[in-house]
């Protein structure tokens, strides 16, 4: 079941590329089989070997699989309306199921340098995408977003070779466990009698490196040009699903890490690093007029708060913190599908450009403001439940830092309701193209609210079961 999952979207993409003017519905056949595949994996028994699902990837995997065949429905009408050459169409929807072959690899795969090459080609793959439109502004925010992911993934390459070199005394002699010491299972079995200096130092790097694909501060900049520049669907998916892949890496690489007795515990860097880019990003949210953008700092914001649950660590932490990826994945994807709509509705991205939606166009106006609001931490939606555990599970670990933590959220969730005040309400903006919402947009936007409210009212057990062993597994 995990090979097929990967090779459905290869072969997705293969058709997509022999079969340009069929490529956009084959890429929701590929993705909706791919959604197929993934339910079903959640009754699947343990498997061995190099990819491997366990309680901490399958909810990711899930929400991976949901995000993509939602992305994959709104690209058939928003990459049409952007008028692409066959070529580029081509490009854009075999590009979308090579990425989603990666994510899925760097998801399952139980050996952290097979991880670590997916998350690249995924990278690779989002960075054709961001570029093919061709602009100036484009061109510069995909080199933006290789230059420094390639940095990054540089430093997380650094931090694997280090956490490799800390297992080989006790794995055996140099060469004799090559593939044991990269995998996830192996080096939490032998990560309390590695070397602990070894062990911290390779964290550093493996929490800089990926990170810097997570959005986390201090090598965040590239994300919200990468947005803003790029065709709506891909700002959907990186924030839906390249930027989990990142945070598992480091997850990874943090329970390995915590495994051994004497080494720093690394939940204090990522909340170092959490409040640092939290705080960062819910001022800068006030200061966005480019609405793409906008949600591009918001997705930093999210992960600001997804490492403050991680590194407060616990079993409620921890919940806090995959509950969190589920509902930001599901909620900013929906706020991009939205915006992206609108923009192509009033003509341009800006703000100013954007008013009034919920008077012109109700059914999306208004999706696009609960969205908004639930990115706010607004209930009923998952991320207010997450927020609530995630400060819960502080004031037990940290008292101190509770009023940091409300802060930054004060400061972000006001920042985008005021934003929502300006695009979904007052009076509507001049509309140069006579364009409705369309069902392409509307469907996924709206099946997304809904799960993310049921998630925050109602959670299913089954989900509710897989997220709290994630957590016990990480703790």
């Amino acid at each position: 079941m995990t090979l097929w999952l990967i090779l459905t979207p290869v072969l997705g993409a293969a058709l997509c590329a022999a079969l340009p003017r069929h490529a956009a519905r084959l890429n929701i056949l590929a993705s909706a089989i791919t959604l197929l595949l993934a339910v079903l994996l959640l009754g699947a028994p343990p498997a061995e070997g190099w990819l491997r699902a366990d309680a901490l990837n399958t909810p990711l995997v899930l929400i991976a699989a949901i995000v993509g065949f939602s992305t994959a429905i709104f690209s058939a009408q928003d990459i049409a309306h952007d008028g692409f050459d066959v070529p580029r169409s081509r490009a854009y929807h075999a590009a979308f199921q090579g990425f989603m072959a990666a994510h899925f690899l760097a998801l399952l795969a139980d050996n952290l340098g097979i991880m670590w090459v997916a998350i690249e080609a995924g990278t690779l793959a989002c960075v054709l995408m961001v570029a093919l439109h061709r602009t100036p502004a484009a061109i510069e925010a995909a080199w933006k977003f290789f230059i420094l992911c390639g940095v990054g993934i540089a430093l997380a390459l650094f931090g694997l070779i280090v956490l490799a070199l800390a297992a080989q005394p006790v794995a055996g002699h140099p060469g004799g466990h090559a593939e044991g010491q990269l995998s996830f299972i192996a080096l939490r079995a032998l990560a309390a009698r590695a070397d602990p200096n070894l062990l911290n130092l390779a964290f550093v790097f493996l929490l800089v490196g990926f990170g810097t694909k997570a959005g986390l501060v201090p090598m965040h900049s590239w994300l919200p040009d990468a947005h803003a520049e790029g065709p709506t669907p891909i700002a959907a998916v990186l924030s839906g699903l390249l930027l989990n892949a990142a945070m598992l890496a480091i997850l990874r690489g943090k329970s390995i890490v915590a495994a051994h007795p004497d080494t720093i515990p690394p939940g204090i860097f990522l909340m170092v690093l959490g409040f640092v880019t939290l705080l960062l990003a819910g001022f800068s949210l006030w200061r966005r007029r480019d609405a793409k953008r906008l949600f591009g700092w918001s997705s930093i914001e999210h992960m600001g708060i997804v490492a403050i649950a991680f590194g407060t660590g616990g079993v409620a932490g921890h919940m806090a913190g995959l509950l969190h990826l589920w509902g930001h994945s599901l909620i900013k994807s929906a706020a991009f599908f939205a915006i992206g709509r609108a923009a192509r509705i009033k003509g341009g991205q800006h703000m100013a450009a954007i008013g009034g939606l919920a008077t012109s166009h109700p059914a999306l106006g208004w999706g696009l403001a609960l969205a908004m609001a639930a990115l706010a931490g607004l209930p009923p939606f998952s991320l207010f439940a997450s927020e609530v555990l995630l400060a819960t599970a502080l004031a037990g670990q940290a008292p101190w830092l509770v009023p940091l933590l409300l802060l930054g959220l004060l400061v972000a969730g006001t920042a985008l309701l005021h934003a929502m005040q300006r695009l979904c309400f007052g009076l509507p903006t001049p509309q140069p193209l006579p364009l409705g919402a369309g069902l392409a947009t509307l469907l996924p936007l709206w099946a997304h609210l809904l799960l993310a409210m049921i998630l925050c009212l109602a959670m299913p057990a089954t989900l509710s079961r897989m997220l709290l062993d994630a957590a016990r597994l990480l703790s």
